[in-house]
């Protein structure tokens, strides 16, 4: 049996993945107004217990599992419409907007509730704070492949306890572990990299 990763990284891994392994192999962790943001975001959401709205259950911080894929982690929210209808909602800090990384988390928990419940989950959403919009979001074949995809990439990375090299790109400046990571020095060529890090010594 697969040991279970947290969900979470799903959407770390595919945005970049030395900061997955940073997190998940070293053990880093990091905060700035981002996160700070973020986490007022999931504030409601993180109280777990449920409500009704409009015949509509919302489930909220439902764990979640799968041992096929050695997942664990919460749901924000789940759905439970009243045709017995499970539809999982993400809540993400930023405005409404369409990324690989959030679809394929998202994903993840449809088919950790599917295992759990032998129930199918064809759709779920995306909750966007700062635009106070929805995004819909279905699970179709492509986006299902490459959750699975993504999980088992992310197992073979952490058997291997391999932190990839950094990959400069502009949004490097706005990541919680950015000075951890000082990714103008660890993108750079073996042989630079040991100059930069030597000159830095001076």
């Amino acid at each position: 049996m697969l040991a279970p990763l947290p969900l979470s990284l799903l959407d770390d891994f595919l945005f970049c993945q030395r900061r997955a392994a940073l997190k998940l192999i070293e053990g880093c962790r990091g905060e700035n107004e981002h996160t700070a943001i973020g986490d007022l975001a999931h504030e409601h959401a993180d109280l777990s217990g449920y409500e009704i709205a409009k015949s509509v259950k919302l489930l909220r911080a439902l764990p979640v599992w799968s041992e096929r894929l050695g997942l664990s982690g919460r749901c924000d929210i789940v759905e439970q419409h009243p045709d017995g209808t499970l539809v999982p909602v993400e809540y993400k800090k930023g405005k409404r907007r369409k990324f690989d990384n959030d679809d394929v988390q998202l994903c993840a928990q449809a088919l950790c509730l599917e295992e759990m419940l032998d129930a199918g989950v064809g759709r779920g959403a995306i909750f966007h704070a700062a635009s106070k919009r929805r995004r819909e979001v279905d699970f179709d074949t492509r986006l299902r492949a490459l959750t699975e995809t993504t999980v088992a990439d992310l197992h073979q990375m952490m058997e291997a306890q391999m932190t990839p090299l950094a990959v400069l790109k502009p949004q490097c400046s706005q990541c919680s572990l950015y000075e951890i990571c000082l990714p103008q020095i660890t993108s750079l060529p073996a042989r630079v990299k040991r100059a930069a890090e030597a000159w830095c010594e001076i």
